[in-house]
């Protein structure tokens, strides 16, 4: 909960307790908490929002008022968060009644926002109540439930500063709003079918299809197997039949995005249940006001959501509604409907109407469109559950609310990296990191950024004076930031990509370090110019030394080897086997054309836009490609997300041999030679091992030499923590068996769980290595 300040309190006295509460205690029903519970203690005085707190004045005897303020502390709403509450005595000032004052605003103060929440059960309830007046109403929410941060244009938290300003209420809906013991009270969202959004359904050129019952009608085009571009929360979604294989592909095929894993969203657990193992914790988050997608174990023999949705994967995605509209249209539809961003591959997602019509007008059929403005786009979060929950993207339910820091920070703004790209804004003890924004690899999605970057600056009050960023020159981020330099008097500080990895961990589970670091992804610019990504360092907030990594092999066409595994796996085989080396008997490899493998023979040879790589990302890739898993890719990471797939199932529990490696030192780095590893993977494709006991032995070999090198390193420095970061710890087959292996070993383990291990997590890293980066 926070800092709570103790204060001393007698008994039969009157006095006037004055409180300060900070954390997330507005939007979320506190200050009618607040009023119930001054009522209940017989209390007079006031409570109002402030653009920093919620303040209180109460009144009444030392006995009454202490039983106030340990229920303040102890029975909050179920979305309110309390970081801090102090409490001080004064004489009192003669109140008469407790009333709810309106809000104040001071300036350079900020208050934390609360993350769009998903309906409350009473919404619910109301919602599919013929005898309610919000019976079948898509707009229905109140203060636990509904938009927040994509709604809010200013802080406090008042109806006009949100995009619901323009809705009068009507007189039913203004009583609510007005009366503290009502639910809806000063929920600023409220509205009803008189006087609230609307929704309305368009074909893919903006034509109004007539209907008497829109959500019926949008059902109906769902089972015909049309595609359906909604308007949710912070953006629009594209929907189809996920049970429906050609729906699937012509969704697939119009958005560009071939192989891709997609999203699906059912009506109820139970239905869920029908697909997926849903274990207790899984069944938690899944329930949870944040209502996360949620990878779960899909038990495809038994489902009808076809394979088109997830090709290749043992686990589907999946979310329940989180909206009125979702809930009436699952309901109403009684299929399991894909449900996914609302874009086309690589741009950000659409929010506004006319701007969805235009991008995605040749993607969808129709449009079910409403007239509530989005004033923050926002994707949907994905999660898995791990040892705990464990975020691969942040944002819907989680964002804006921040990590909180052990240490006051400076106000820093860290602009993140290229791929799944966040920003980070401190400020005192607040790490604002951003939702997901994507990969800034166009100018849509630029300016995506740079919007969210001023909408949080103005939120939080914050003016940076350091800016961070990392060290790649190529990145829009880093451009982006060294463009600022003009602009004002910042302060610029380069981080090293993977030093930002194992700070965010560090931040995240509130410990400076130092640590043994495990840095592993795809690419990372390292401090020697090369691509790092299989890196052991030595790091805490304020610096970091390189004392391992893997060996540094050729990335044959530089971008082309990322797209196409095949490349890497010939490297590895040039570089560890020599120029000479049969290709036969590997299936993938032996069909290439003597042209193309010359091409890359000679690359690698000679260097020609071949830079070195460390990078354990591209061994994965390599190992896929030479077992005839994936040869091309059509997504980051799908050799070895499809690598990982392979292995069995429980094969972490299962007695293998890792495959041979060698660790040397070279100008005091310990080096991972891999050599032996390629020629025992060859070996075995050869003799015909199945390709899935090759995956289960090639990540328990990983996971060795993980826990190798970090016992050498604990030898030489005595350090025995260690932080695993980097995108390559979604991989849960080896995620389990590191943490295993190292614990085992009498290692402590700091991992990610509020803060996803890949790039959406290096921003965090960057602000706080920036606090602590001493002027150059």
């Amino acid at each position: 909960m926070g800092k709570l300040r103790p204060v001393e309190f007698g008994i039969g006295t009157k006095k006037l307790a004055k409180v300060t509460v900070r954390g997330v205690v507005q939007g979320v029903g506190f200050r009618p908490f607040v009023y119930r519970l001054a009522h209940k203690h017989g209390l007079t005085g006031w409570v109002r929002n402030t653009s920093e707190s919620v303040e209180i004045e109460a009144e009444g005897e030392e006995w009454r008022l202490c039983a106030f303020v340990e229920e303040l502390r102890s029975k909050v709403p179920p979305m309110a968060s309390i970081e801090t509450l102090e409490v001080s005595l004064s004489e009192p000032q003669g109140y008469t009644a407790f009333e709810i004052r309106g809000s104040k605003t001071k300036e350079g103060k900020y208050q934390l926002v609360s993350p769009d929440i998903a309906t409350c059960r009473d919404c619910l309830r109301e919602i599919f109540d013929p005898q309610d007046r919000r019976y079948r109403y898509p707009f229905t929410n109140c203060t636990n439930c509904g938009p927040r941060f994509t709604i809010i244009e200013d802080i406090p938290y008042d109806r006009p500063r949100t995009t619901m300003k323009k809705f009068k209420m009507c007189p039913q809906c203004q009583e609510e709003y007005e009366n503290p013991l009502d639910r809806r009270f000063h929920a600023q969202p409220n509205a009803c079918p008189r006087c609230g959004p609307s929704l309305e359904l368009v074909t893919s050129k903006g034509a109004p299809v007539a209907s008497d019952d829109v959500i019926s009608t949008a059902a109906r085009i769902l089972k015909e197997g049309r595609i359906l571009a909604i308007k949710g929360l912070g953006g629009f979604h594209l929907a189809c039949d996920a049970t429906n294989s050609e729906a699937v592909s012509l969704l697939r095929e119009r958005k560009h995005r071939p192989a891709k894993p997609l999203a699906v969203m059912m009506s109820m657990l139970e239905e869920i249940k029908e697909h997926c193992v849903v274990l207790p914790k899984e069944e938690r988050l899944l329930l949870s006001p944040q209502c996360p997608i949620v990878l779960l174990k899909w038990k495809k023999e038994e489902s009808s959501v076809c394979e088109e949705v997830a090709p290749a994967l043992k686990y589907l995605g999946v979310m329940l509604p989180y909206t009125p509209l979702h809930h009436l249209l699952l309901r109403e539809a009684g299929i399991p409907l894909v449900m996914t961003s609302g874009n086309i591959s690589e741009e950000p997602i659409a929010k506004d109407n006319d701007e969805a019509l235009h991008r995605l007008g040749h993607i969808a059929d129709y449009f079910l469109l409403h007239n509530r403005d989005i004033y923050a786009k926002y994707d949907d979060s994905v999660t898995f559950v791990e040892e705990g929950t464990r975020l691969i993207r942040r944002a819907r339910g989680y964002a804006p609310y921040p990590i909180i820091l052990p240490f006051k920070a400076k106000q820093v703004l860290a602009c993140g990296a290229e791929l799944k790209n966040t920003f980070c804004l401190t400020r005192e003890q607040h790490a604002f990191l951003s939702q997901h924004i994507g990969d800034l690899e166009n100018e849509e999605t630029l300016e995506h950024f740079e919007r969210t970057v001023e909408l949080y600056q103005k939120l939080f009050r914050i003016r940076p004076e350091v800016i961070a960023y990392d060290l790649h020159p190529e990145y829009l981020s880093t451009k982006y930031a060294l463009s600022l330099k003009s602009q004002g008097d910042y302060r610029l500080v380069a981080v090293q990509h993977h030093h930002a990895h194992i700070v965010s961990c560090l931040a995240e589970n509130g410990t400076d370090g130092p640590v043994i670091g495990v840095a592993l992804d795809g690419t990372g610019y390292g401090s020697d110019g090369a691509i790092w990504g299989g890196e052991f360092l030595l790091a805490d907030y304020r610096g970091f030394e390189r004392l391992g990594h893997l060996e540094y092999v050729p990335l044959p066409g530089g971008e082309a080897a990322i797209r196409k595994p095949y490349r890497m796996a010939l490297s590895y085989l040039f570089h560890s086997l020599g120029q000479e080396v049969s290709l036969g008997g590997l299936p993938l490899l032996s069909q290439l054309s003597p042209a193309e493998v010359e091409v890359v023979r000679l690359q690698v040879q000679r260097g020609i836009n071949s830079p070195p790589t460390s990078s354990m990302g591209r061994l994965f890739d390599a190992v896929s490609a030479l077992i005839g898993v994936r040869g091309v890719v059509d997504y980051e990471a799908q050799a070895a997300v499809e690598l990982e797939m392979l292995a069995p199932d429980g094969a972490e529990g299962m007695e293998l041999e890792p495959y041979p490696f060698s660790i040397v030192e070279e100008d005091g780095c310990r080096v991972v030679r891999l050599g032996e590893l390629i020629r025992a993977v060859v070996q075995e494709i050869r003799s015909g091992v199945p390709s899935s006991l090759i995956s289960a032995r090639f990540h328990r070999t990983v996971a060795e030499l993980i826990l190798q090198l970090c016992r050498l390193i604990s030898r030489d420095t005595g350090v025995k923590q260690v932080a695993l970061s980097g995108g390559v710890f979604q991989n849960r087959l080896l995620f389990r068996l590191s943490t295993r292996l190292l614990k085992q070993a009498g290692f402590e383990v700091l991992t990610h769980r509020a803060v996803p291990c890949n790039d959406g997590g290096v921003s965090l890293g960057q602000a706080v290595v920036a606090n602590f980066k001493q002027e150059d």
